[in-house]
């Protein structure tokens, strides 16, 4: 039956009878999901100042709206803790803008999974991790606030497997993909001063992201050594393209190109230039468009683009970098994003606070 979250449902008192409930109505993302009692779901619209019926986002091609409510119920589900929840908001009014493409983001055959970065005194409050086993399990804000936003897509916004979800493959990350940056250590500005909110101010970045790419390197002791590895994963046949993409960099890794005095445009402007492949290879593979080529080396070209190559991105501010994992290992990570055709671009919203709010 299609999901109703002002609806009150008579359940069985069961714990597990309530689950399988929750499966009897298609709610879950085939885990078991919690029952959202009407408790649970008070206490967490408690950290939302608008009334439950504002609307956060909508979906530009069915007109399915989320609103304040549905997205608690759903984060009650999911396992959120009700403080939580304004980083689930601040992440679909993000998603919200039109340049995400949250419509192809979430329908494509490509298996976009969307990945959210939580920027600023935010992560530490709720005790999310940034630290080892960045975007593995064992940390309840991160898994949940991930899951919540893959059981609003299915929900709320209809977006099921095998139905109007055409993922060929899908994406593990479908699951949770959330992460915190790493403020601890960390030499380069954090994404939300980047981003230019006030001090103090968190942020969430969202990104229609493609597979996972390890990038280990335990042997390179410069920043051309540790950056090239990651340029060429970025310059795979199988994920070269116009789209964006995000680098995080584990410490081991990110104090090597830091600490010989990168900054962050620094080390865009390697990965832009080196993460290439010639127009000859790239129809070796039947990947050329002369479009793409066009629109990358036309008027406006980037000064670092190179004739007979195509870059991965229009330009090195295509690159979102940052720091996340453990102190020990050189793993690295780059992710590239879903849409070749940059029909998807990151955004990002302040988190618990309105500001930018159109």
């Amino acid at each position: 039956m299609p999901f109703d979250s002002h609806r009150i449902h008579d359940v069985p008192d069961d714990l597990l009878a309530a689950i399988d409930y929750c499966y009897e109505q298609g709610w879950t993302d085939g885990l078991p999901v919690i029952p959202p009692v009407v408790d649970r779901v008070q206490a967490m619209l408690a950290y939302e100042g608008r009334p439950p019926e504002a609307v956060i986002a909508t979906h530009p091609a069915t007109t399915l709206q989320l609103t304040v409510h549905a997205a608690a119920v759903n984060a009650v589900m999911a396992g959120c803790l009700p403080e939580y929840f304004p980083v689930l908001v601040a992440a679909f009014e993000a998603m919200d803008k039109p340049a995400f493409n949250f419509h192809g983001s979430t329908a494509s055959t490509g298996g976009s999974a969307p990945l959210l970065i939580v920027s600023g005194p935010c992560a530490d409050d709720i005790g999310m991790n940034a630290d080892v086993n960045l975007f593995g399990p064992g940390n309840r804000a991160n898994a949940t606030i991930g899951r919540a936003t893959r059981l609003i897509l299915r929900n709320v916004f209809q977006m099921i497997p095998g139905i109007s979800d055409k993922s060929t493959q899908g994406n593990p990350g479908k699951y949770s993909l959330c992460i915190a940056e790493r403020a601890r250590g960390n030499p380069w500005p954090l994404l939300c001063e980047t981003q230019e909110y006030p001090e103090g101010v968190s942020s969430v970045t969202v990104f229609a992201s493609g597979g996972f790419f390890n990038v280990e390197n335990h042997g390179g002791n410069t920043p051309e050594q540790i950056l090239g590895g990651v340029a060429d994963s970025m310059a795979n046949y199988g994920v070269i393209t116009l789209g964006q993409s995000a680098v995080i960099l584990a410490p081991e890794h990110m104090h090597i190109v830091a600490g010989a005095g990168w900054t962050r445009q620094d080390a865009q402007e390697f990965l832009f230039t080196h993460a290439k492949r010639s127009v000859e290879g790239m129809k070796s593979v039947g990947k050329h468009r002369d479009r793409d080529y066009n629109r990358q080396h036309g008027e406006g070209a980037h000064r670092l683009v190179e004739a007979g190559q195509m870059h991965r991105g229009m330009t090195p501010d295509d690159i979102l970098i940052t720091m996340g994992g453990g102190d020990a290992g050189g793993h690295s990570c780059f992710i590239p994003s879903w849409s070749r055709d940059r029909a998807s671009i990151l955004q990002h919203k302040p988190i618990g606070v309105c500001i930018d709010c159109n």
